[in-house]
């Protein structure tokens, strides 16, 4: 179907959309990259207890992203635009993130650990403000099916982009200052900048783009502020509850960002205590993110072709296969690590993007009007995911008993710590993408299925 001139997006709304993946992506990728690891191996935080520090504040963001989806939904409503929320975000952003890396010397485990602890809640309620309208924003700006696919193909090549300049070039930065505590302020600082400019340029480059596509929601409710506030906030769970096709979205795409999350966090313990050099991240890294450049266009090409849920399932597939091979590492670590890896790259760009180009076919079923609450459960999902994998591998490491040190001293890991590091990298990843190609299995096309129906307000 061609897209009317109507539902055509402006090029310059198609620009600051993508832009906004900067912010997205270094946000959603660095801290689940580095983190564990700056606790465990910076600031000696034991792995139970880092463990701890990276998950509190995402379960805390994933209790206000879908209030945030409501917010979301009035600031549409009353004022025709989402982007208060969004520069809000942006602008506080920075003072959270540079803060996580920040920690003063001097500290004990337990007090350091305290501190990441309060600047990434700080982090992650301002990424929220951005983030939640930020996904909510496609069914907004168009009604066309093409041109929210158009729009999503854009956005994740530059989401590719920022993840492999951040995620590579932030351990870059990092080993480039010393790799210590100052290397650490020095990535937290320069990112932080990146970040702010990326998220800045999508409140500029959308603002009034969206004109004559607002969503239409009630005003009825209006006596009853309270009311009509947690009205908002349960639309979504009444989507997640009413449309089948959005909850299955959804929990394929919690399990694949928990698999994601997973490997990103074993991957510098994999490049330290498996490939013994602590730099192999950026080139690990590369090799996974950097294949999504090359083939974004194929995937979309793909996609047009053969459906986007066939898509999906094809580099669900290839994603699981290459991550399982990676269990050679076990007995035989070496150079060749980067082709699997690559091979895994090639299948996480299309399960970056087609989650995303899925979802706002799925919301202009439910009603363009429950588009923020239903992108506020949507984050709160991705959120959890990403928040669980660090935990997930920390808790590993306290099983296999992982010894925690400054960034001054290596010390000798314990066989079992060695052989869960790599399970971590590959087995499990493998697993759960496994597990969400069977949940993907029963999704439907709310926009073609001659069944599919609106939610009921």
């Amino acid at each position: 179907m061609t897209a009317t001139v109507s539902d055509r997006i402006p090029r310059r709304a198609v620009a600051g959309y993508a832009a906004g993946s900067v912010g997205t992506g270094g946000f959603g990728t660095l801290p689940g990259l580095v983190l564990a690891y700056y606790l465990t191996d910076t600031l000696a935080v034991p792995a139970a207890l880092a463990a701890l520090v990276v998950i509190v504040p995402k379960v805390w963001d994933v209790l206000i992203d879908p209030a945030i989806g409501a917010l979301s939904d009035r600031e549409a409503r009353t004022r025709r635009t989402r982007t208060r929320l969004m520069a809000l975000g942006a602008l506080t952003l920075p003072v959270g993130f540079i803060g996580m890396f920040a920690a003063p010397g001097g500290l004990s485990p337990a007090l350091a650990g305290v501190w990441v602890l309060v600047f990434f809640v700080l982090a992650t309620s301002s990424f929220s403000l951005f983030q939640v309208p930020y996904i909510a924003l496609p069914a907004d700006l168009t009604g066309d099916y093409a041109e929210r696919t158009r729009l999503m193909a854009w956005r994740i090549a530059v989401l590719a982009l920022a993840i492999l300049l951040v995620g590579a070039g932030g351990p870059a930065l990092r080993d480039g200052a010393g790799g210590d505590a100052g290397g650490y302020l020095v990535m937290g600082v320069v990112i932080a900048v990146l970040l702010l400019a990326g998220m800045l340029a999508t409140v500029l480059g959308v603002r009034g783009a969206a004109e004559g596509h607002e969503p239409t929601l009630p005003t009825a409710q209006e006596p009853g502020r309270t009311s009509a506030k947690f009205a908002e906030y349960r639309a979504g769970v009444a989507a997640l509850r009413e449309l089948p096709s959005y909850r299955v979205l959804l929990i394929v795409f919690v399990l694949q960002a928990l698999a994601t999350g997973v490997m990103l966090a074993a991957a510098q313990y994999v490049a330290t205590y498996t490939l013994d050099d602590q730099a192999a991240l950026t080139f690990l890294f590369v090799a996974l993110v950097g294949p999504a450049l090359l083939v974004m266009p194929w995937w979309a090409r793909y996609a047009a072709r053969e459906g986007k849920r066939s898509a999906f399932a094809l580099a669900s597939l290839l994603f699981a296969l290459a991550s399982l091979s990676l269990i050679a590492l076990v007995w035989a670590p070496g150079w060749w690590v980067y082709l699997p890896v690559a091979l895994a790259g090639v299948g996480y760009a299309g399960m970056q993007l087609f989650p995303l180009a899925m979802l706002p076919d799925v919301i202009s079923a439910a009603g363009r009007e429950r588009g923020g609450a239903m992108s506020g459960l949507w984050t709160a999902g991705e959120t959890a995911g990403m928040a669980l994998g660090p935990a997930v591998v920390l808790l590993l490491l306290a099983v296999g008993g992982f010894r925690s040190s400054t960034g001054d001293v290596v010390l000798s890991q314990p066989d079992a710590a060695h052989l869960l590091i790599v399970l971590a990298f590959s087995v499990i990843p493998a697993a759960l993408v496994g597990m969400s190609l069977v949940v993907l299995r029963s999704y439907r096309d709310p926009i073609h299925s001659p069944t599919s129906a609106k939610v009921s307000p």
